[in-house]
């Protein structure tokens, strides 16, 4: 049996700041710290969560770039409030699924993959 050589509480803690990371998405800091966590992080599942932050974090902000111009023909407005719904429900969904299982990263459903 191999011993995980990477701090459990650490990893909780990396990977949910990550995630979590999107409730500062009015800020560029709400990026920044999943790819400040990518670059210094060594653990191979806290560098996982980070890049489907990164991810999540591009999807929401094209998705809301698309839905606001989509407002200006009255189709995006329920999609903007789809969109606003799925930026706070999914990351939630994320942190506890990085407390609760710590060993494997989380992978957000139904977005492209940039990184």
């Amino acid at each position: 049996m191999v011993a995980n050589i990477y701090d459990p509480d650490k990893r909780k803690l990396l990977s949910s700041l990550s995630h979590g990371s999107i409730f500062l998405s009015a800020l560029v800091l709400s990026i920044g710290i999943p790819l400040v966590i990518l670059i210094v992080s060594d653990d191979p599942v806290v560098k996982a969560n980070a890049r489907e932050a990164i991810n999540f974090h591009v999807n929401v902000w094209f998705y809301g770039i698309l839905f606001g111009i989509l407002c200006w023909v009255l189709l995006g407005w329920p999609l903007l409030g789809l969109l606003f719904v799925v930026q706070w429900v999914m990351p939630v969904l994320a942190i506890r699924h990085c407390l609760q299982n710590p060993d494997e990263p989380y992978n957000y459903s139904f977005i492209f993959h940039v990184l």
